[in-house]
This record gives C-alpha cells, sequence and structure tokens, in this order.
C-alpha cells in the first residue's frame, strides 16, 4: 500500500495538533522536524508523531504534504530552504500563518518546480502554547482558510482540502489578499486596541493603584487578548502592516466619532451606535471556533464559607469534568457571578452547568 508523508515544521500548538489529527490514519505518515534532540525526543514520547528528525533534508525528502506551522517571521526563510531541496513531483507546500499575501507572493516569485505552494490558516487556537497543548480536536467545526496563489492546479488544492478533512474543520477558499484585510479587521485590530487600552491603563496606575485593583472583573476580561506572544504578533503585524494602518486610520474614525456624540452630548446618537453594535454582534456565532479562542467560562453565586472551592472541585470531579482554571472575582463590573470556573472543552462546560445547577448553585453562561 502507497504510503503518504506529511512532515511538519514546528511541532507546537497547531503543528502538534495537525500531525495527531493525520498520525495514525491508514495511509498517513507524520514525520516531525524538531531543533533540539529533546524536542525530537518529547515528539515521540507523547506520540504527537510517527518520526522526528532534526534534519531539514530528511524531513522534506519524498514529502507528499510538508506543513510549515513556524512564525510568520521564519515562513519565507523556510520556503527558501525548502526550495533549494529536491522535492518530490507534486509535494505540496502549505502553512498555518495568520498573513497569507506575503507567503503566497514569495511562493510565486520562487516557482519551485513541480512544485505546488497554498496558503493555509486555521482560525483557531488556545489559551495555552507548545505541543503539550496540541488536540486533535483543536480544529473541530473551526474555519480552515485556505489561499492558493494564481496557477495552482484544482488537483493540488483538491488533494490538500481531501487531506484536511481529518481536522474536522470547515474549509473557505479565499484570495491570500482578502484574507488579510479580513482577518486584520477581526483579529489583528483587536489585539492592537486591547494593548492600547491596557498600557493606557497602566499608565493611569503608575499614579492611581485604584485602577488596577478595580480592573480585576470586566476589563480583565475584555482585555484578555493583551497578553498574546509579542514576538508573534510583532511579526504578524509587521507582515500585515500596510491592512492595518489602514484599518487604524477607520478605527481612529470611530473613536472620533464618540468623542463628536460626547461633545455635543448627543444621547441619541450614543443609544443608536449601541443599538447597531448590539444588533450585529447578537448575529454573530456564539461557539464557534475562530481567530480569537472562546472562552468555556462559568460564573456562579457562591455562599463565602469555608473550603466551599474544594467542595466546588470535587464535585466536578467525581463526574470527570475537567476544570482548568477558578477565580474569585472581586470586582464584579459587567461580569457576573462571584466565581469563575473555566474549561478548555465546551462540553466539559456545558455537563459543569448541568450539575451544578442539580445542587443548587446560581449558575451563568
Amino acid at each position: 500500500m502507497t504510503t503518504t508523508k506529511i512532515a511538519i515544521f514546528g511541532v507546537g500548538l497547531i503543528g502538534g495538533s495537525l500531525a495527531l489529527c493525520f498520525k495514525g490514519k491508514e495511509g498517513l505518515t507524520v514525520v516531525g522536524h524538531a531543533h533540539r534532540p529533546e524536542s525530537a525526543s518529547k515528539y515521540i514520547s507523547r506520540g504527537v508523531v510517527d518520526q522526528a528528525t532534526l534534519s531539514v533534508e530528511e524531513a522534506a525528502l519524498d514529502a507528499d504534504f510538508i506543513f510549515l506551522c513556524v512564525p510568520v517571521g521564519m515562513l519565507e526563510d523556510y520556503l527558501q530552504q525548502l526550495s533549494k531541496l529536491p522535492l518530490k513531483p507534486g509535494c505540496i507546500i502549505t502553512d498555518v500563518g495568520s498573513t497569507k499575501a506575503s507567503i503566497a507572493a514569495c511562493a510565486v516569485s520562487l516557482d519551485i518546480p513541480g512544485v505546488y505552494f497554498i496558503g493555509g490558516h486555521p482560525m483557531a487556537g488556545s489559551e495555552r502554547s507548545g505541543v503539550e497543548a496540541a488536540s486533535s480536536l483543536l480544529f473541530e467545526n473551526a474555519y480552515y482558510v485556505l489561499t492558493p496563489p494564481p496557477g495552482v492546479p484544482d488537483e493540488a488544492y483538491h488533494a490538500l482540502e481531501s487531506l484536511l478533512h481529518h481536522t474536522r474543520a470547515q474549509i473557505v477558499r479565499l484570495d491570500p489578499e482578502r484574507h488579510d484585510e479580513i482577518v486584520g479587521a477581526i483579529s489583528h485590530l483587536p489585539h492592537i486596541i486591547a494593548v492600547a487600552l491596557v498600557n493606557q491603563i497602566r499608565a493611569y496606575d503608575d499614579t492611581d493603584s485604584l485602577y488596577s485593583t478595580l480592573a480585576a472583573g470586566g476589563f480583565r476580561d475584555i482585555t484578555r487578548i493583551a497578553s498574546s506572544d509579542p514576538i508573534i504578533w510583532r511579526d504578524i503585524l509587521l507582515n500585515n502592516r500596510s491592512v492595518m494602518l489602514r484599518l487604524l486610520k477607520d478605527w481612529n474614525e470611530e473613536v472620533s466619532s464618540f468623542v463628536r456624540l460626547l461633545e455635543s452630548e448627543d444621547g441619541v446618537g450614543i443609544e443608536e451606535a449601541f443599538q447597531e453594535a448590539n444588533g450585529f454582534r447578537s448575529q454573530l456565532p456564539e461557539r464557534r471556533k475562530g481567530m480569537i479562542a472562546p472562552l468555556f467560562d462559568l460564573h456562579i453565586d457562591v455562599p463565602d464559607h469555608p473550603g466551599i472551592i474544594g467542595r466546588i472541585a470535587t464535585e466536578l470531579g467525581d463526574q470527570g469534568i475537567n476544570l482548568s482554571n477558578v477565580q474569585i472575582i472581586e470586582s464584579r463590573e459587567d461580569v457576573p457571578g462571584i466565581m469563575r470556573l473555566s474549561f478548555r472543552q465546551e462540553n466539559d462546560m456545558e455537563r459543569a452547568k448541568v450539575l451544578l445547577q442539580q445542587h443548587d448553585y446560581t449558575v451563568y453562561v
């Protein structure tokens, strides 16, 4: 039986999760590239890949599919390295970066004979990182965007699409430039806004520490993406620079409109702005995975009794419900409930809600 070889460069959260989706499937062999021997051993011991190697050449040799799961700033370097190797005719190279136009242009300029590049972007993530956080369920029900440059034959696109069905993601085909515009607006811009807002409050907090004290509830929730990896986001934003500059100009106009509403004491205008936002937001899907990892949180009201946290954790544990984090909330503006329970899986959250309600706790989703 013919075996399809899949090489993965960057076996972290995304690369490791892809590997787990493919590993063990009939006719597929997954090879992971590692920079250090201890990483290669970890990939094997955790059962993420079938084989691991420190050699770029060995990983790419005879590969039918090559996944570049490295940071955006390193993608072009890896593509250039691969262009110098004797790759298997018909090999398909793809990536998982959150910007697509620049890597597509690089692939077109290299024009590797007999090899096809198809950009990819699985729109799913996690609050955790590294191969330890990898899961075969990461992409389930998420959108997985493919951005083939002009000239890629349909059979190559459909071959990659067919392979990705193992992820149980919903495949979406887009032009690279259109992808960068949309993702810039729904993911990159919110990250900039969150960072700017946190830094604004940080500056106020330098002279009055009550800002950080009272920001423990809703403010921390709406700005959680400001804690994202600085190096990764440096590369993403610089790579998508022209799109972000246009989006930020539009954002400045939105902020300026609120300045005008407040200066003119236009209560009707403020109300209309909130109503329009409310109407659009209510149409957005609630539980589909996207660029910003969803939170599977419950908030509950509990009496301030000794041992209450342990009691709740035990009740959940006895039912095999995996609780990832517990937080007591002191500042409750915009946050219902005095305790937040966080779960990595939606199913765990739903089971916990039913169980806690059966024990007469007041639960908010």
